[in-house]
């Protein structure tokens, strides 16, 4: 761990500037909004350890798979995101040497992430080894509002001295990827145009041949007051800017504010993007940098009002909650169904392709119960504008007649994850996937869904598995062969009692929506079998035969569910036995030693106990936790919530909140070593998660909503809002009383510890708790 950060409720705050940190920081830090976003990069000059890192949502490279060993069915690429044009950079000179952070010392250095109203600011004394001091300060945001802008405020003050200042404010294109397997550049410059207080840049991805277009105009002013400075227009090979410099007095302020406009050929025509950057540059500069960032925070405020969750009492779990929610927000708005939440967002360059299954099984909970129905919907069409896709990666591994194996990471539906034991084995996948459906209709019975897109999706799901079924003549039962779970620390293992468990459930979901959406609509049902061209007398017998002779793996004497076959062959050795020095053991064991462990690297069995939770007694929910938990070493940054919610069911409390923590200070805290690579995006939701499921034991069953709250001692009290059937609830949870607050226009009845309540409009119902 790394506990650096100072502990806030609504900022992250560093106090003091140690290099050694700056990668960390610069993902911590980070801000978004959708459409692009940045890594904290200083403006200025930094000759120091740095990643830098500016993207636009949906811009990614096909990067050739580099691999020793080919296989067939191996994609052929691995997607990157990719850095874009560098817009934020502003040179500074002070008597013509540059001012940079790694060659100069400085003092009372605060870099401070705003989550409230969206933005960086960064102030400190910088001391040069010439004797000159100077304050600077610098404060940028990305524009929620106007979601084309970015802008940033830059301020120098000479402290003991009068002299000359300049700033280079530029836009550079000469970017490239740390993880490019071939070492490539991604971009071609197509057009740079710079003029007296402006510059443009227009790029092009190879390959695939995306552009996006950076445009900058500035303004000056020596303590607040605008001054014209003719300046120097500058070019170099794929870099553009302009240079103003001006003598300032001691005690002035001198300050650049720089707009940039931002598009690409996502939401423009490729002839067009010069055009269309020149216009939302203009039209940000023209709002101004207090305009726009009004409009910003205003912006801000509204998620939050939805979003919030209000910790009193506990000042690391509520910043921790906060910074979570922070990012998923300027991650994924839900404007663009097109887009999707990536595991990075703009946060870093791991992980390569916008979608895992992560989006389905973490992301949709939290945004079903914090934003509009469509932000969910669009997620789900994503999917569904994919199948096609999806049936052509499940052909490519051999699967027929509409069968439908989604990636496990994609940009555009086609898989571009280059590891055989996930491309070809984690194939429980699709079970998010389909569960999803699920789990959107349940909180807004929005049943229609079913017969315009979730019914196809569905039906492709179950196609593949009952083809990757085989029956056992030994066993006579269905098995499922040659997986890897949620537990990536096991490859090629043979039922899999989560994937068993999401394929069983899939073919009677799928049978059930089946017959739900011939009932709603039998002539759309009838279009639907003849699209898919599908055989109901010939595949719904063996579906109905899979669900009910499947196989789970199951020790008698332990009286748990087995993760999968040949489980307990394991050396049982629990992971608090571990050395501390050798953890996290991914990086310090070899992959052998590994799979031959028990280890867990997430949720697994426990995952599939969370997701069907109804279907087991509290004592089954126990004995399961109590052999797995143990085992975990949540090197996953998916696995603690899960944990941490089945723990609060359990009434094992303080268990709940130490997972808590450590998915809601992951990355702020960098529990796995790993922050300078980039956040864990949408492991961030399962923080919501464990507050709203776990601790606010927030369920649905049969169209109702259930809280059964409890309250970690460590907190007074806490607050949450959530939306269910369109209806918008608040939360409030103490050690005496629940109180909910309707802030919807209907009365909505809920059950509270099994009590049905009902609660007016704009209303509010205790539940005393003595």
């Amino acid at each position: 761990m790394k506990e650096y950060l100072k502990h806030d409720e609504w900022c992250i705050i560093e106090e003091g500037f140690n290099p050694e940190l700056h990668k960390s920081s610069e993902s911590i830090f980070s801000i978004g909004n959708g459409k692009m976003g940045h890594r904290a990069m200083f403006e200025e000059t930094y000759t120091g350890a740095t990643l830098q890192g500016s993207y636009v949502a949906g811009i990614y490279y096909p990067d050739k798979t580099r691999v020793g060993w080919w296989k067939n069915g191996y994609p052929e690429y691995f997607a990157k995101v990719i850095n874009s044009t560098n817009w934020i950079g502003i040179d500074v000179q002070i008597d013509g040497r540059y001012l940079d952070l790694n060659t100069c010392k400085t003092k009372n250095f605060k870099r401070t992430l705003n989550m409230r109203e969206g933005y960086i600011l960064r102030e400190f004394t910088a001391l040069l080894d010439d004797g000159k001091k100077l304050s600077v300060t610098a404060k940028r945001f990305v524009s929620m509002a106007d979601t084309e802008n970015g802008a940033i405020r830059y301020s120098v003050t000479p402290l003991n001295f009068s002299g000359k200042i300049a700033f280079t404010p530029y836009l550079d294109g000469d970017v490239k990827n740390e993880d490019s397997n071939y070492d490539e550049t991604f971009w071609d410059i197509l057009e740079m145009e710079a003029h007296a207080g402006e510059a443009y840049l227009v790029s092009e991805t190879n390959k695939i041949g995306f552009r996006t277009g950076f445009g900058m105009q500035f303004s000056l002013s020596i303590d607040g007051n605008p001054v014209n400075v003719m300046p120097e227009v500058m070019k170099k090979e794929k870099w553009i800017g302009n240079r103003v410099e001006r003598e300032i007095k001691e005690g002035e302020c001198f300050t650049i504010d720089k707009i940039a406009g931002v598009t690409s050929s996502l939401n423009y025509d490729k002839a067009d993007i010069l055009k269309a950057t020149k216009a939302v540059t203009a039209a940000g500069f023209k709002k101004g940098f207090d305009s726009l960032l009004k409009a910003h925070v205003q912006k801000w405020t509204e998620k939050w009002v939805h979003s919030d969750i209000r910790i009193k009492g506990d000042i690391a779990a509520q910043q921790g909650i906060r910074f979570n929610i922070f990012h998923m927000h300027q991650t994924y708005t839900g404007e663009d169904e097109r887009l999707n939440v990536g595991p990075k967002g703009f946060t870093g360059e791991k992980y390569g392709g916008s979608t895992y299954w992560d989006t389905e099984a973490y992301c949709i909970p939290f945004f079903i119960s914090t934003a509009p129905s469509d932000v969910t919907r669009n997620l789900l069409i994503y999917r569904y504008k994919q199948l096609g896709k999806a049936i052509e990666n499940a052909a490519k591994l051999g699967f027929t007649d509409g069968a439908a194996l989604y990636p496990m990471v994609t940009m555009n539906g086609e898989e571009c994850h280059n590891e055989w034991e996930i491309t070809f084995e984690e194939i429980h996948r699709n079970g998010a996937i389909a569960f999803a459906i699920h789990n959107y209709i349940r909180h807004t019975n929005d049943e229609a869904y079913l017969a315009e897109y979730g019914l196809e999706v569905l039906m492709g799901i179950s196609r593949f598995w009952s083809q990757r079924i085989t029956f056992s003549t030994e066993r006579q039962q269905y098995v499922m062969l040659g997986v890897t779970g949620p537990n990536e620390y096991e490859n090629n293992i043979n039922n899999n009692w989560y994937t068993n468990k999401m394929a069983k459930w899939c073919l009677k979901y799928t049978m059930e929506a089946l017959d739900k959406v011939k009932a709603m609509d039998e002539a759309k049902y009838n279009a639907i079998l003849v699209k898919t061209k599908f055989d109901t007398e010939k595949e719904l017998p063996r579906w109905a035969d899979i669900v009910e002779k499947m196989y789970f793996p199951y020790n008698k004497e332990l009286d748990v569910f087995m993760q999968q076959d040949g489980f307990m062959d394991k050396e049982q050795i629990m992971a608090d036995d571990l050395d501390p020095a050798q953890r996290p053991i991914n990086q310090y064991w070899s992959w052998d030693r590994i799979l031959r462990s028990c280890f867990i690297k997430q949720a697994d069995t426990l995952q599939g106990i969370y997701v069907f939770e109804e279907e087991f007694d509290m004592e089954t929910i126990k004995r399961n936790f109590d052999f797995y938990e143990p085992r975990t070493v949540h090197e996953s940054s998916l696995s603690p919530c899960v944990h941490s919610i089945l723990a609060a069911k359990l009434g094992k409390v303080e268990k709940a909140y130490e997972m808590y923590l450590r998915t809601s200070r992951l990355d702020i805290d960098d529990y796995n070593h790993e922050a300078h690579e980039g956040l864990h995006i949408t492991s961030m939701a399962g923080t919501w998660m464990s507050v709203v499921e776990g601790f606010g034991g927030k369920r649905v069953h049969n169209g109702q909503l259930y809280l059964n709250p409890t309250i970690p001692e460590q907190w007074q009290e806490y607050a949450f809002r959530i939306t269910f059937m369109g209806n918008d609830l608040e939360v409030c949870v103490s050690d005496s009383k629940i109180e909910v607050i309707s802030h919807a226009q209907n009365t909505i009845e809920l059950n509270v510890f099994d009590k049905l309540i009902s609660v007016a409009p704009n209303k509010s119902e205790v539940v005393s708790l003595n």
